[in-house]
């Protein structure tokens, strides 16, 4: 039993690590399928593992093939647009105020998104809802 572990510990070699990476040019805004992802031999500190983890995430930079995608290269697709004119909602127990606002940034679903509202002319922060209306605490 000694003879065979001590064979396998010296027959055995570097662990290679594997990264996801695109297998061609993926334009920032595209959202990525498994069509679009592969594996690249390298270890990137702040890359993906298992391309399950970021099918269906939206490519916040251009995406070049060969090379690893990192955490802050994807995010959850876009649902509100900067520029865009959002509802702006306010809710507290049984009130609900909803008015217009243009978005500042741009967001996807239960991020951060600042808001200027119309009315007032004043900015606010809300999260963004799959709707794409902002509610505002």
């Amino acid at each position: 039993m000694i003879r065979i572990a001590i064979l396998l510990l010296l027959t055995a070699g570097p662990v290679a690590a594997e990264s996801v990476m695109a297998v061609r040019a993926i334009r920032a805004g595209a959202v990525l399928t498994a069509d679009d992802l592969g594996f690249v031999d390298t270890d990137a500190p702040d890359g993906f593992l298992d391309p399950r983890d970021i099918i269906g995430l939206e490519a916040r930079v251009n995406l070049y093939p060969g090379r690893p995608i990192q955490t802050r290269d994807v995010g959850l697709p876009t649902v509100v647009q900067r520029n865009m004119i959002v509802p702006l909602v306010y809710r507290r127990g049984s009130l609900t105020i909803t008015l217009d606002g243009r978005a500042l940034s741009r967001a996807g679903t239960g991020e951060p998104v600042r808001v200027m509202n119309l009315s007032s002319r004043s900015t606010v922060t809300g999260v963004a809802t799959a709707t794409g209306s902002v509610v505002v605490n």
